[in-house]
């Protein structure tokens, strides 16, 4: 292997991957070099496994070859260099086919000639002898091309170092693509949205379905007291105090919740951070106290961020979209849980009366101020409402007269109150994958022991993912008024067998589907929640337009 020279410029060197992308996709080169967003889809597990095969089994051959120049400021290490005819030969390996040119010939792809040729000029600088051309092997076609290294080769390479550079020192993220079929196999489409952002440029498109359906993993919640997680190789074990371990493996877990009194060794954080996993402390009674994620790459996204939501016009016109959204799915849900029940409908009506005039008085809101009035109005008739909808068949120790918080002073506010604790914690894990910075919202004011743009994003989903589970589990008779909580006289909390119970409840909604009314196509609640995460940064950064537009049907 050849020694790295160092480089001596202070701006940092390209790697001859992020050329591949910049052919590829302008977009997608600065999700992955400037905002250092990278996911590892099939394909990329694949493309690993096929160079891990050429490195084991590639004999007579260099393979796995690191170079740099510091001249060009590009470093990368290619598949593999031969010999022949007194030349070195750089080749690169792609699992998949070649391109075709009008007459049908195997051609290759603008983003693989542009790497090869990038691999072939860093050969020359290093073995200091001309490298005429180099090849790239289509494995699935069982094809190889030739790809010439001559002097429009090296005037292309030039001016892509160039263009990568200039996006590198821009806070402008491209466009997405004008070629759909390009995000069909990109990884970062659950990132970059480009069909959702067509599909509302274009109502009328049917979108191709490139978001998943549902959360990568599992939501490891460590309730019990005491408890230690610890690893073993890669996974996280789990050990009580009383009774035996359990195991479960990194890549099936996307976040641990440590509840209350439970601990975390150093290693398994770091395993943690490894895989991507979030760790994320509650106290006993549910509130979020700390999380730990990796946060590397989020400086353009955060600054974007701090840019926008400094003026008051676009916090303004967000809030009205978020309390719009909130006040409208307490409107919907009361009614929808009253239909066809005129008894019930009758002692709802004057909630129903009294929110309906607010809603409609949102989008004339001359500021925040007057919008939070709106929003708390409505939120006292939809909390006199919620009352009702239990019906005779619920204890009145599990019933409210009121809303209670911090602390809550009775079992249904309890219920609420650790319910809206695990949204919280969910809310923030959605932020945070997303770049965000918690701490600037637009809508709530700062607090000390709350992240304004948690509780922001938290209003789009307490009807849906807490108020709704948590009425209809009393209705059906699921909690213990003595054994599923502890009752003083200052306040009222949850058990060790009610936050089981409440936490069962809550991931259970989690992995629900429902459709997506603007969009069209199902997903769970958990998804949910990172796509409007995500569909919030979109708001300053050019495609505006799909934050908070979901309601409940």
């Amino acid at each position: 292997m050849l020694p790295l020279p160092v480089l001596g410029s202070h701006r940092p060197p390209v790697r001859v991957m992020a050329l591949h992308a910049l052919a590829y996709c302008r977009r997608l080169f600065y999700l992955e070099e400037v905002e250092e967003i990278r996911v590892a889809d099939h394909r990329v597990f694949a493309g690993r496994q096929l160079h891990a095969a050429l490195e084991a089994d590639e004999e007579g051959e260099t393979v796995a070859l690191e170079l740099a120049s510091e001249t060009l400021g590009l470093l990368g290490k290619v598949d593999c260099v031969r010999r022949r005819d007194g030349s070195y030969l750089p080749y690169e390996h792609k699992r998949g086919k070649p391109g075709r040119a009008a007459d049908d010939t195997p051609q290759v792809w603008p983003s693989d000639r542009l790497q090869l040729v990038a691999y072939a000029v860093l050969l020359e600088e290093a073995f200091g002898q001309p490298i005429p051309e180099g090849r790239v092997r289509y494995h699935a076609a069982n094809v190889t091309v030739r790809v010439p290294v001559d002097d429009r080769a090296r005037a292309d390479l030039t001016a892509a170092i160039a263009d990568a550079r200039r996006l590198r020192e821009t806070l402008d993220r491209p466009p997405i693509t004008d070629n759909p079929r390009l995000c069909e196999k990109c990884s970062l489409a659950p990132v970059c949205l480009p069909e959702e952002v067509r599909q509302d440029r274009e109502p009328e498109r049917e979108p191709v379905r490139l978001f998943p359906p549902d959360r990568d993993g599992t939501t490891l919640h460590v309730v019990a007291q005491g408890t230690q997680v610890g690893i073993s190789a890669d996974t996280l074990v789990l050990r009580p105090r009383e009774g035996p371990e359990s195991k479960h493996p990194a890549r099936s877990v996307d976040t641990v919740l440590l509840h209350g009194f439970s601990q975390i060794t150093t290693q398994a954080v770091r395993k943690c951070v490894e895989h991507g996993i979030g760790v994320h402390w509650l106290s006993v009674s549910g509130h979020h106290t700390a999380s730990l994620v990796p946060t590397a790459g989020q400086v353009q996204r955060r600054v974007r961020q701090y840019q926008a939501l400094a003026d008051d016009a676009t916090c303004l016109r967000l809030a009205k979209q978020l309390a719009a959204a909130k006040v409208e799915g307490q409107y919907r849900y009361l009614m929808r849980a009253s239909r066809g029940d005129d008894e019930a409908r009758g002692e709802i009506q004057t909630s129903l009366n009294g929110i309906q005039p607010l809603l409609g008085r949102i989008p004339d809101a001359a500021d925040r101020d007057s919008l939070r009035g709106l929003e708390g109005a409505a939120a006292v008739h939809y909390f006199a409402a919620l009352r009702t909808l239990l019906g005779p068949q619920v204890p009145d120790e599990l019933r409210a007269d009121s809303r209670s918080r911090r602390p809550p002073q009775d079992r249904f506010n309890a219920l609420l109150s650790y319910g809206y604790g695990l949204l919280h914690t969910a809310v923030m894990r959605a932020v945070l994958a997303s770049g965000l910075e918690p701490a600037l919202g637009f809508f709530h004011t700062p607090r000390s022991a709350a992240y304004p743009l948690v509780l922001d994003l938290m209003e789009l989903f307490r009807v849906t993912l807490c108020d709704m589970p948590v009425v209809g589990s009393l209705n059906r008779g699921q909690w213990d008024p003595a054994a599923d909580f502890t009752v003083t006289r200052a306040k009222v909390w949850l058990s060790d067998a009610g936050r089981k119970k409440t936490i069962g409840l809550f991931e259970g909604r989690l992995q629900e589907t429902w459709k997506h009314p603007v969009l069209n196509y199902s997903l769970s609640y958990a998804r949910t929640i990172e796509l409007e995460a995500r569909f919030l940064e979109k708001e300053w950064t050019g495609e505006p337009g799909l934050f908070a537009r979901s309601r409940l049907r």
